[in-house]
């Protein structure tokens, strides 16, 4: 009985690591770029593991087995950078990756250059089991692992892609794996085909040519004794994505990369008592507007405000907007919140529309709590997710650069007013609730699966040892088609031999 109950109780602690030391890093100033993090580090911490977290948002109060190192001194720097953002709406896919890379070496030198961060790397008592990282245009924070000699998880806040695919030899065809960057979803036409495999090829070269040999100098700078960058580049444990099937494409993925989607979204925590009351006594229910944290409201000129305005001004319902300064003469139906609990506001059932800028976590957060949409989308993987909640039937996109009233009124009544919208909405919603585990349970238990066992090499694909040339088979297709090549030849050879002598024979037998 007593072998029984020993028994019982390793199947239970099986697989769990307790009191693991973690450092993290999430270096993007970009508070939803934060939440990701700071939602699964205080879950972990809450299990009893040790966290040192380095971001640009320390916590105001201190949290039990939880260290903040801040970096917030990066935000003057990348604030002047997000003024850019509104200007990309017209740009190519090729001009956002860019233009992300640019932001990513930026808020990547600066963060290791902090004061906080040197200290922590200069200090001699500091050791990890784990470095959890969130891959955004940072490689050269690859080499935390080294300089700690801890394991790499990286954790992506968007699904695969040109950014991240080539870590882990991940197979991406053009054919059907759309680029994030572009407005495609996943039955691409011939045209779209054409256009994804050059957006893919143009930022595949920009990558290794341009981006990658920037982040191999601020590597090089602050871990001046790490292994070469390309040893330090293709050297994590895993890969997380914030990716699922209920809002992205169904895409393949090696063994160590692991879909957990939605994992950020938690309970709802109690509201204001004002804006608890606001949602509860709108009569016809509440419209809820935010451009999310990177693309601040107050970049908008007065002439899209004003679009605004006189499209909320006709509705019956409220309008609750996220905006980051005070509007005067207001309808009397639109009230201004500077700051907004966003998933809390999303979850109360009077809320009846999202009006959303198509921010990934945004997306997540519509169809977990099953709101209908409009979105506006204006950089990066916007256009996309957009795009891919219109197909699914719960969206209706404005282009942000040709907003006027007619079109926002247009499709404010057409999303309030017809219940498909919310129908499909709440469908996409069942796909998301519907999994064996909840996707936060799902993400602690592969970062302890790494420090259990010891990084995890068993989990490393042979492709990643490959050439590029060798891992699309161009080396055997080469001897193939030298093979072919050498069969035909002598074939030709041998047949033009053949018909040389014949003819030489029938001359001879002419002239005799």
């Amino acid at each position: 009985m007593r072998q029984q109950c020993l028994f019982l109780c390793l199947c239970v602690f099986v697989g769990f690591v307790q009191n693991a030391k973690i450092l993290s890093i999430f270096p993007m100033h970009s508070h939803s770029h934060f939440t990701l993090g700071f939602n699964l580090l205080q879950e972990m911490a809450k299990r009893g593991h040790q966290i040192t977290f380095i971001s640009p948002y320390p916590q105001k109060k201190p949290l039990k087995n939880f260290r903040d190192i801040s970096i917030a001194n990066i935000k003057p720097a990348l604030d002047e950078l997000k003024k850019e953002l509104f200007r990309l709406e017209d740009g190519s896919p090729i001009d956002n990756f860019r233009y992300m890379s640019k932001m990513g070496r930026a808020f990547t030198e600066l963060g290791l250059a902090s004061e906080e961060v040197q200290n922590l790397l200069k200090s001699k008592n500091e050791t990890f089991d784990v470095i959890l990282i969130e891959h955004f245009y940072n490689e050269a924070q690859f080499a935390l692992g080294h300089h700690f000699n801890a394991p790499v998880v990286l954790l992506s806040p968007m699904p695969s892609s040109v950014l991240n695919n080539h870590l882990f030899a991940n197979p991406s065809p053009s054919s059907y794996v759309h680029n994030l960057f572009a407005p495609f979803i996943q039955y691409m036409t011939l045209t779209e085909r054409l256009k994804n495999f050059y957006y893919d090829t143009m930022m595949a070269y920009y990558q290794y040519y341009e981006e990658l040999p920037f982040q191999k100098k601020i590597m090089e700078k602050f871990f001046p004794n790490a292994p070469p960058f390309e040893e330090i580049l293709y050297n994590s444990s895993l890969l997380l994505m914030n990716s699922h099937p209920s809002f992205s494409d169904p895409v393949p993925h090696m063994a160590n990369i692991i879909e957990i989607g939605g994992y950020h979204v938690l309970p709802p925590k109690k509201l204001p008592d004002d804006l608890h009351r606001y949602l509860n006594e709108s009569k016809n229910g509440v419209v809820y507007f935010s451009m999310g944290s990177i693309l601040k409201s107050n970049v908008l000129t007065k002439e899209k405000r004003k679009c605004f305005i006189e499209a909320f001004s006709k509705l019956k319902e409220d309008v609750l907007w996220k905006f980051d300064i005070d509007i005067e003469d207001l309808p009397p139906n639109v009230k201004i919140l500077k700051w907004a609990p966003q998933n809390e506001i999303l979850a109360h059932p009077n809320v009846k529309a999202f009006v959303t800028h198509g921010g990934l976590l945004s997306t997540i957060e519509t169809i977990y709590h099953g709101k209908p949409t409009i979105g506006i989308p204006v950089f990066s993987d916007q256009k996309f997710n957009i795009a891919a909640s219109e197909k699914f039937g719960y969206a209706i996109k404005v282009p942000f650069d040709g907003i006027t009233e007619k079109k926002l009124t247009k499709a404010l009544n057409e999303i309030l007013n017809n219940p498909s919208y919310k129908e499909n909405a709440k469908r996409r919603s069942a796909i998301m609730h519907d999994q064996q585990v909840k996707p936060i349970d799902k993400a602690i238990y592969w970062i302890e699966y790494v420090i259990r066992h010891k990084g995890a090499p068993h989990l490393h694909c042979a492709a990643l040892d490959l050439s590029w040339y060798q891992r699309s088979m161009l080396d055997v297709l080469a001897i193939i088609a030298g093979a072919i090549f050498a069969v035909i030849f002598i074939f030709t050879f041998a047949v033009k031999t053949m018909c040389g002598k014949k003819r030489k024979t029938n001359t001879k037998l002419k002239k005799q």
